[in-house]
């Protein structure tokens, strides 16, 4: 099970950190991030390898947004930094046993519920 949390509502310019909780180990898992705006399809924004080192990030979030992970806690972490309006989004956390295609939603074994992230102009 996965439990995101860390949304909330802040203004252009602003950051945040969501967290993604796990209740099982997940040191043997891909862990990604998606988001899903208004109106939108669900988009992959960052995914993580097991080791904590290979990352990949969606283009439009490069130089802003950091993924890592902490495996002794069971937790990854999506950093946002210069959120702007179109970041606004459902942001949803996801396990994935391999990292081949970390894009792809179909991928992913586990979803957690999503945390809201509103970032006014």
């Amino acid at each position: 099970q996965l439990q995101a949390s860390g949304g909330g509502l802040v203004q252009a310019g602003d950051s945040l950190r969501l967290s993604c909780a796990a209740s099982g180990r997940t040191s043997r898992y891909v862990m990604g991030w998606f988001r899903q705006g208004p109106g939108k399809e669900r988009e992959f924004v960052a995914a993580i390898r097991w080791d904590g080192i290979t990352t990949n990030l969606t283009d439009s979030v490069k130089g802003r947004f950091t993924i890592f992970r902490d495996n002794a806690k069971n937790t990854v972490s999506l950093q946002m930094n210069n959120l702007k309006p179109e970041d606004t989004a459902v942001y949803h956390c996801a396990a994935a046993r391999d990292y081949g295609l970390v894009r792809n939603p179909g991928r992913y074994n586990y979803w957690g519920q999503g945390t809201l992230v509103t970032v006014s102009s």
